[in-house]
């Protein structure tokens, strides 16, 4: 077994030359879903969070920030974070946070909040649940010269086939438009899409009662580099300023929205970011902060494999994997 723990020591050392890794998880399910099976589910992250307990010096995520800028560091310094506020972030990630006594960061976007859906779900429910086994786009406005208006949903593989080519297609589209097609997708589909998959706003206050931290995730989740000045200003504000009166405390750590830097996210968002008082921001670019990173920028990924060996040596490249921005 390769010794991840003193190879990780090496990479990621105590003080002013610590670097930061930051983990994103989107949504841990109670059970392996068949359309998705390499999505993490509750089993994997309890192994996941007691590799990770093992390895790293876990810490909440503005204390790391502060820690990062002061020059201290512990070795192996780790954060946990998850974006957009799923339900299964309260009612399964929680308990198994809890179980290892570790805290993690919670970026939601509050339009979602008490039943709302992200277009991309619809567009997943929608597949998922649809009765027929087959899903004819060809009507739609915006699908017939895309390539994806004709599936077959015989089997999870190709409604998993049929749910990555509708998204991949209309993911950079207008927000306004994107949320049409997806709902239309919905329409065509027949399928009965579930109104729970987000988190309430009591589970928000819950998070933040049991020690964890809440950032924004803007209210909506639109692609900021597609907005106008103001129209991003608006989306961060009040995703900033309804979660302060759900927890009755200041947020000051924000998420872009897919995050990858110049397609996702711009100079001038990261600008909105530092004027609207946020003191740090995290993007989903690969690599680790260090002493000399731009604090609204701050790099997050997750290994995506499934041995233990394995995510430790991922997790350690990522420690020396160049470092991305809008830079």
């Amino acid at each position: 077994m390769i010794p991840i723990k003193p190879v990780l020591s090496v990479l990621s050392p105590q003080g002013a030359n610590g670097r930061l890794s930051v983990l994103l998880f989107h949504r841990v399910q109670a059970k392996p879903d068949e359309i998705f099976p390499g999505e993490v589910d509750a089993q994997q992250f309890d192994e996941i969070l007691g590799w990770v307990k093992n390895w790293c010096n876990v810490l909440p995520l503005d204390e790391a920030v502060n820690r990062l800028k002061t020059g201290s560091l512990p070795a192996r310094a780790a954060a946990i974070t998850f974006d957009d506020g799923y339900a299964d972030n309260h009612d399964v990630a929680l308990p198994i946070l809890q179980r290892h006594g570790l805290k993690a960061t919670f970026f939601v976007a509050t339009g979602f909040l008490n039943g709302g859906r992200m277009w991309n779900d619809t567009v997943i429910e929608a597949i998922r649940h649809a009765p027929q086994n087959n899903l004819d786009l060809r009507t739609l406005d915006g699908f017939q010269n895309s390539g994806a208006t004709q599936w077959r949903l015989d089997s999870p593989i190709q409604r998993r086939n049929a749910i990555a080519a509708i998204i991949g297609h209309i993911k950079y589209e207008h927000p306004q438009r994107r949320e049409a097609l997806a709902n239309a997708v919905a329409y065509c589909s027949r399928a009965a899409l579930p109104l729970n998959l987000m988190m309430r706003d009591e589970q928000v206050r819950s998070l933040h009662r049991a020690g964890m931290q809440i950032g924004a995730h803007t209210h909506t989740h639109p692609i900021l580099a597609m907005l106008d000045a103001q129209t991003t200003h608006d989306e961060i504000l009040r995703s900033k300023v309804e979660l302060e009166s759900l927890i009755d405390q200041p947020v000051s750590l924000f998420a872009y929205p897919n995050g990858r830097p110049k397609l996702d996210y711009t100079a001038e968002n990261t600008t909105v970011v530092r004027r609207l008082g946020f003191a740090a921001a995290v993007s989903t670019a690969t690599g680790v902060a260090d002493g000399n990173s731009d604090f609204l920028q701050i790099p997050r990924f997750t290994p995506w494999d499934r041995t233990r060996t394995r995510f430790g040596l991922r997790l350690a490249a990522n420690l020396v994997a160049k470092r991305q921005s809008i830079q």
